[in-house]
């Protein structure tokens, strides 16, 4: 499955003229396999283990190209410091206020209900998506632990 996501990233990069380099390719690649939505900085930290040259920029680079040509998303967080996915499935996120977690979540419902009559009138929407901000069973049980 994973060689499957690769190889067909390698070719949408192929088809619209982007250079496939090995940072390219490997920062794609710790995204799809990261379940933590991680930030720039923590995706340096990770690569640097596998490669140590890489710097923080050519990772802030390659999330911005990746990010541009809709080959990643920029999940939401109302927060300062951007996180990441490539994941292509639809899908909505839960985000702990307290610790940053973010969970993917499914909500079908959601997903096939009609929009509000003020959103036609607003423009046109092209996605919903939505990211539901709480605080997490690990913290909630950190309050309640003396």
């Amino acid at each position: 499955m994973m060689n499957d996501l690769l190889a067909e990233f390698e070719s949408v990069c192929r088809r619209i003229g982007l250079r496939l380099t090995h940072q390219r390719r490997e920062v794609y690649r710790l995204l799809l396999n990261a379940d933590d939505h991680p930030s720039a900085e923590t995706l340096y930290e990770r690569l640097r283990q596998e490669m140590p040259t890489i710097s923080l920029d050519t990772v802030y680079r390659n999330l911005h190209t990746l990010e541009a040509h809709d080959l990643i998303v920029r999940v939401p967080t109302g927060k300062s410091q951007a996180r990441f996915e490539a994941k292509r499935i639809k899908h909505h996120h839960l985000m702990c206020s307290r610790c940053g977690e973010i969970t993917d979540m499914q909500w079908e419902t959601f997903d096939n209900s009609e929009l509000p009559d003020y959103a036609f009138s607003w423009g046109q929407v092209t996605d919903k998506q939505v990211t539901l901000t709480g605080v997490c069973k690990k913290c909630l049980q950190k309050e309640r632990t003396p």
